[in-house]
């Protein structure tokens, strides 16, 4: 498939005016937490809209699990693999945000991102300076995670997120923080080249290389980003050169979730790595579809009902994986949202002044958090989920297609 705009790899950017959207050999350095961090991206306002003119201030919601979330920046190079889409710049090189469950009270506020990130997606997107969202505002954004602080004892699962296409690592910060509040340890991957820009080792945030090339497939690069996750997956489980608080991770409980494109590339690392015992597609189309026996375990495929519903749209390429799937097997949808609901995008939207959807992003994040955390807990940890049983009547909007 070309690499033009569908509904089910970035949906609805238009509506998103202002926020948008391994192997051998490595050299690995840790960022301080004050430096690069978590992480979205803002997206083109429309001609129609009318710029706020107050200053941003954005704010995540605040994880809901006992635990406080705690973050480190780490960089990552791996040697064996030449960059898939700058092939001059060397290794593969990749920006990882760790979010890990944390005693609360500790460490420092986290930076969203860093101001090279941010200024990089507002170039990108053409924010104008009367929005009032400036890179200092925009890499300000309150997290409620905390670089420096100390973890909590014992061993967790990890989880592996990976972003909506065109959109860098923090977008899925609000789904990260939450994790590890509930006992997760999060690896956030930057896809390099792949967005808006991830700050690198050297400091250096390079632009997207292949967000304008018309002839680039969807396929080629879910299942690059596959490799990257891979490849993160072997630095975090072989000892703690990678980074210092490896210790933590349950390298027997790992599981992958994706927005978009992201959802995409957690169905390819799981045919691909036999390690990931559970994934989650939010809202994104199979790139490529997973044939009978490649997936023989756990999967949440949770989208909107608008792309997503069985035997309409690409609720037929859906119907296809569901089909292939072979283990413990779950599709619902979310009446009346957008594509970016399983994101922080419309939240810092709305925040921003801008128009938003008219599905509440605050609902949006709520439901993203409380069913892939439920997933999580029944298929990693092993506790019943009664929220994956059916219809609750607290949720009226989440639909059980299947």
């Amino acid at each position: 498939m070309k690499r033009n705009r569908r509904t089910s790899a970035v949906a609805v950017l238009t509506l998103a005016a202002l926020v948008t959207g391994t192997g051998a050999g490595f050299a690995a350095t840790t960022t301080p937490s004050a430096t690069p961090v978590a992480t979205h991206a803002f997206g083109t306002a429309p001609a129609t809209a009318t710029a706020p003119t107050q200053s941003f201030h954005g704010a995540l919601p605040a994880p809901t699990g006992p635990y406080a979330a705690g973050e480190d920046v780490i960089h990552l190079t791996d040697e064996s693999r030449p960059d898939p889409w700058v092939p001059s710049s060397g290794p593969r090189q990749l920006t990882v945000t760790m979010v890990y469950p944390a005693v609360p009270g500790t460490g420092t506020p986290a930076p969203y991102m860093t101001l090279g990130e941010a200024a990089g997606i507002l170039q990108r997107r053409n924010v104008p300076a009367s929005s009032g969202v400036t890179p200092e505002s925009l890499s300000a954004v309150t997290t409620h995670a905390f670089g420096g602080a100390r973890p909590q004892r014992g061993k967790h699962p990890l989880v592996v997120l990976s972003p909506s296409s065109e959109n860098p690592r923090m977008t899925l910060t609000s789904l990260a923080t939450d994790l590890a509040s509930h006992g997760y340890v999060v690896a956030l991957v930057g896809h390099t080249y792949e967005d808006s820009g991830e700050t690198l080792a050297n400091g250096q945030t390079p632009p997207c290389a292949i967000c304008d090339d018309p002839t680039l497939d969807f396929d080629a690069e879910a299942v690059n980003r596959a490799r990257d996750e891979s490849f993160v997956i072997d630095q975090l489980t072989h000892g703690n050169t990678t980074w210092p608080l490896a210790h933590l991770i349950d390298k027997h409980e790992i599981g992958t979730a994706g927005h978009s494109l992201g959802g995409a590339a957690a169905a390819d690392t799981m045919i691909a790595d036999p390690r990931v015992r559970a994934g989650v597609n939010m809202d994104g189309t199979f790139h490529p579809v997973p044939t009978p026996g490649q997936i023989d375990r756990p999967f949440l495929m949770l989208g909107i009902a608008d792309s997503h519903t069985p035997g309409s749209g690409d609720g037929i390429v859906w119907d296809r994986a569901w089909a292939a799937l072979g283990g413990y097997k779950k599709w619902l949808t979310v009446t009346g949202a957008d594509h970016f609901i399983f994101s922080d995008l419309d939240l810092l939207l709305e925040q921003a002044g801008f128009p938003t959807p008219p599905f509440s992003p605050e609902r949006g994040v709520a439901i993203t958090r409380e069913y892939v955390t439920a997933f999580f807990d029944q298929t990693l940890k092993g506790i019943h989920s009664p929220l994956l049983d059916g219809p609750s009547p607290n949720n009226p909007d989440v639909v059980f297609q299947r």
